[in-house]
C-alpha cells in the first residue's frame, strides 16, 4: 500500500492567493485607507492618472475630415518620430523606475524613510515617469495623426504638471537640498521645462 499523502490545493480564484501581495504592496507604498478617504498624500491624483490612462488608450482616434499625408517621404517622416518619441519615453519610465529603487511610490506624497535620488535619469528630469508617460502619448498622437489624442495629450501634460506641483512641494518640505536641485533639473520636458 501506498501512504496517503495530502497537497496543497491550490484556490480557484488567481485573487484570492494575490491580495495579501497587493495589499502589501499598496502598503508599502505609502496607501492607506484614512488616505483614500480624505485625499491626505495625493490618493486622488493617482486614481485620475489611472483614469486618465485608460480613457487615453480607449479613445478613439479622430483625424481632420479630409485629412490624408500624401508624400510617403512625409508619412516615414512622422512615424521615425513617433518612434523616437516612443523610445525615449520608455526609456525615461524604466530608467527612472530602476533609479528610484525602494523610494518609489505611485504617490506624490514621499514615502517614508526615502531618499532624494538627483542621479542617473533624475539627473536630466525631476519627474521621468511622468515625462514618460508624455512622451508615449505624445508618439502615438504622431503616429496616429489624431486630433482627439493631441487633445488628450495636452490634458495629460497639465494633470502631470499639476501633480508635480503638489509633489514637489512635499518633497521641499521633507529634503532641504530639493530647492536647490529644482534650479538645476528641469520638471517635465528635458532641457525645457
Amino acid at each position: 500500500m501506498r501512504p496517503i499523502t495530502t497537497r496543497k490545493v491550490r484556490s480557484a480564484h488567481p485573487t484570492t492567493n494575490s491580495l495579501p501581495i497587493t495589499m502589501k504592496l499598496l502598503t508599502d507604498w505609502g496607501f492607506t485607507r484614512e488616505g483614500l478617504r480624505n485625499n491626505s498624500h495625493g490618493e486622488y491624483l493617482v486614481l485620475l492618472q489611472v483614469g486618465l490612462f485608460a480613457a487615453f488608450t480607449i479613445l478613439p482616434v479622430y483625424q481632420l475630415p479630409g485629412f490624408k499625408i500624401e508624400s510617403t517621404q512625409l508619412l516615414y517622416f512622422s512615424w521615425t518620430i513617433a518612434s523616437i518619441l516612443s523610445l525615449s519615453g520608455l526609456i525615461l519610465i524604466v530608467k527612472g523606475l530602476i533609479n528610484l529603487g525602494k523610494n518609489l511610490t505611485p504617490l506624490p506624497y514621499p514615502k517614508a524613510g526615502g531618499e532624494l535620488v538627483q542621479t542617473g535619469v533624475y539627473g536630466i528630469v525631476r519627474h521621468p515617469l511622468y515625462s514618460g508617460g508624455i512622451f508615449a502619448a505624445l508618439a502615438w498622437t504622431i503616429f496616429q495623426f489624431s486630433l482627439s489624442h493631441l487633445i488628450a495629450t495636452a490634458v495629460l501634460l497639465i494633470f502631470f504638471d499639476i501633480k508635480a506641483n503638489r509633489e514637489e512641494t512635499w518633497l521641499t518640505q521633507k529634503y532641504p537640498d530639493y530647492s536647490e536641485y529644482r534650479q538645476r533639473v528641469k520638471k517635465l520636458i528635458p532641457g525645457i521645462y
